[in-house]
């Protein structure tokens, strides 16, 4: 099976703590990301939150924190409710002088179902250009 991990990588004109924090805190992840009702950057917590399709369906997301290095690493499982498949995100984050660069690594996608749009590499490629390139991007820099 082709791996199909997608790779994005920005760096924000704001210090490694901020970012970290946009990353981490359930109050700031919903200004760029999504609105969960809870969240703990701990080994184990696991978290669920809504996302939407391209024709407005709602995919319910189950995932657990796998890895944490504080104000550097963090990982999750991104699966789907009633839907096959496991996949992980992780983020990385590289202090460089007062900007940090950020690499967002989603692994597993082809173990989505193939032949839904919703869960095709194009699709993780456009959401997560959108979420890291401008909404996060966004928030960091105001």
């Amino acid at each position: 099976m082709i791996s199909t991990a997608f790779t994005i990588e920005r760096t924000f004109n704001a210090p490694a703590e901020k970012v970290w924090k946009a990353l981490t805190d359930k109050k700031e992840m919903k200004q760029w990301y999504f609105d969960l009702p809870e969240f703990k950057a701990e080994v184990g917590f696991e978290f669920h939150f809504y996302g939407q399709g391209q024709k407005g369906e709602q995919y319910l997301h189950n995932c657990k924190v796998t890895e944490v290095i504080p104000g550097q690493k963090l990982s999750y499982s991104w699966c789907y409710d009633k839907y096959a498949g496991y996949s992980e995100v992780s983020f990385e984050l590289f202090a460089e002088g007062n900007t940090t660069r950020l690499k967002l690594t989603h692994t597993g996608l082809e173990s989505f179902p193939a032949g839904n749009p919703d869960f095709a590499k194009e699709s993780f490629t456009e959401g997560w250009t959108e979420l890291i390139g401008a909404s996060l991007k966004n928030y960091v820099e105001k």
